[in-house]
């Protein structure tokens, strides 16, 4: 029994894996300035300037200082250009400079452990041809650059 338990979690920490590789065929990753478009179960890595199905806009709404310390409070829109399709899945990555202590406060959307972003639960999809918001305040000086490494319809 306890095998069986072991195999059970050698599997799924296998399937994690592999679920949050952000690549298509052999799980090779679709690389910098690519996304992971996965339609109907078929997946293609395409050019994020070639994927006009769902867009990613952000802007800084305010800045401020404080004790010493600089904050900045951005707003992003997500926008599913499907016609067809509900957005099913998400992950959006973040530049490397924005560390985890930066985010003083974030709203409507999920930080994972990898520091990926990603629908909150209680946003199971982006329904077609709508837009999903959600915000954060930045400490310090860096300016976030955020870029959509998988979406699945």
């Amino acid at each position: 029994m306890k095998f069986l338990a072991v195999l059970c979690i050698i599997f799924f920490t296998i399937a994690f894996a592999h679920a949050n590789h952000y690549g298509c065929y052999n799980n090779s990753p679709c690389g910098a300035g690519r996304i992971c478009h996965t339609s109907k179960g078929s997946c293609n890595c395409i050019e994020i300037s070639r994927c006009f199905d769902v867009t990613l806009d952000s802007s800084k709404k305010s800045d401020w200082d404080f004790n010493g310390t600089h904050y900045a409070q951005y707003d992003v829109t997500i926008k599913n250009n499907n016609l067809i399709t509900d957005i099913s899945n998400l992950f959006i990555g973040v530049n490397s400079n924005i560390a985890a202590k930066d985010y003083h406060q974030m709203w409507n959307i999920r930080r994972l452990e990898t520091g990926e972003l990603t629908l909150p639960y209680y946003q199971p999809a982006i329904e077609r041809n709508t837009t999903f918001n959600f915000g954060f305040i930045l400490t310090g000086n860096n300016e976030p650059n955020l870029a959509i490494y998988a979406v699945t319809y």
